[in-house]
């Protein structure tokens, strides 16, 4: 506690006159982030770190940083300054083949900021579970919940499995409704806890069951949470320290992230992680990369299992849109393509054909963001279409 409060007096100290007034005026002091105002979210999002609500746990940059080379401007033909100033965008970057073809800023926002994931943190919750099954912690994820988290015997979450846990296809009970105050996703980072046990597993025990586990997909960020807890139960080490050692600090990602912290202080495994537009457009091409870090053998040393990319990023659950699906934590496309997705606008979009990465960082001015997740889709089909240009390829597919 004295650690955090000297570092929010330190950042304090070192604001500015005129950004101490604004941190006084935006900064929450809610945890709640879904009854933030448009202009808190604007200056918390990109100082997480600060907001005395929020607790959070470190990832450490190692000796090395994967550099990307600069490439050739892309000859898009999309209006990419109409895109950034109706998403509301603080960050894009277009990597094709390893090198920087776009980058661009919004919002006062630069290339050594960072800025919170959201939901884009599913996508790595779910690759440190796959790391954990290669490393020998999990046995697959065919392997019962109540095997590492005993005290969900008899309830709904008795006979599912982890794969169904990873594919939101459980069967239990949960409502995503962010406008709904009432909603799971707004009422389970409420809960008290049972002494010495995580909160989400106190809040996902007394779920009902509504289908047959593998039978409904519905999207639900507790069970991503979920997958966090059976990631630190299994390892024993939280789950920054985890990504830290599996492929922050081997992959060489560039600036210290960090991810919060729910109420018992272990992160939260559906959301929160913050990093630089570089580093997340890494994680995309550490997934193109196989999964690889520098180290041992022909293209670096295996984090995860053979064949787990390929499974995790192709469909495993249909979500009732044509050409669409999800994974294991990855939303998927028909034509071999996979994104992570979060809330006000933050993205992670990987085609392996094409070797490109696009990753986005805005602040919606709402969380009912269909028409907005739209737009980024063409964004993504036009960089496609001016790859495959310059690789004069055609009749190749596009995502819809």
């Amino acid at each position: 506690m004295k650690r955090r409060f000297a570092g929010l007096v330190a950042g304090l100290l070192l604001l500015s006159g005129c950004d101490y007034v604004k941190f006084a005026l935006n900064a929450p002091h809610d945890r709640n982030v879904l009854a933030w105002s448009v202009e808190q979210r604007d200056f918390a999002f990109r100082h997480l770190e600060d907001i005395p609500s929020l607790k959070y746990h470190e990832m450490k940059v190692g000796a090395q940083t994967h550099a990307f080379a600069q490439g050739a401007p892309l000859g898009l033909s999309y209006d990419v300054a109409g895109f950034m100033a109706h998403q509301r965008g603080v960050a894009l970057m277009v990597v094709v083949d390893g090198k920087v073809r776009l980058q661009q800023f919004g919002m006062g926002y630069g290339p050594t900021d960072r800025w919170t994931s959201f939901s884009v943190a599913k996508s790595f919750t779910s690759t440190l579970l796959g790391a954990a099954i290669r490393d020998g912690y999990i046995k697959s994820v065919d392997e019962p919940v109540t095997d590492v988290i005993p005290e969900f015997k008899g309830t709904a979450y008795d006979g599912v499995s982890i794969r169904q846990i990873l594919t939101m296809t459980s069967g239990v009970k949960w409502n995503e409704d962010y406008a709904d105050p009432h909603s799971d996703v707004a009422q389970f980072d409420k809960v008290t806890p049972v002494a010495g046990q995580e909160a989400i597993v106190t809040y996902m025990r007394h779920l009902p069951r509504e289908a047959a586990p593998g039978t409904k997909w519905v999207y639900k960020t507790g069970e991503t949470n979920l997958i966090g807890a059976i990631v630190m139960r299994a390892t024993h080490k939280s789950l920054a320290a985890y990504l830290g050692e599996k492929i922050w600090q081997p992959y060489g990602m560039e600036k210290d992230g960090f991810w919060v912290l729910d109420t018992t202080g272990h992160e939260i495994g559906g959301c929160c992680i913050s990093a630089t537009i570089g580093d997340f457009a890494r994680m995309g091409q550490f997934m193109l990369d196989g999964g690889r870090v520098t180290g041992e053998g022909p293209g670096g040393k295996p984090t995860l299992p053979d064949q787990w990319i390929a499974q995790a990023t192709h469909t495993q659950a249909p979500i009732g849109e044509a050409h669409r699906g999800y994974g294991y934590q990855w939303w998927t496309f028909d034509d071999g393509s996979y994104a992570a997705r979060g809330l006000f606008g933050q993205g992670i979009f990987i085609d392996p054909a094409r070797k490109i990465v696009i990753a986005s960082n805005a602040d919606y001015p709402t969380t009912h963001e269909g028409p907005l997740f739209e737009e980024r889709v063409a964004l993504y089909r036009a960089v496609q279409q001016a790859v495959d240009a310059e690789q004069h390829v055609t009749g190749r597919a596009v995502v819809q």
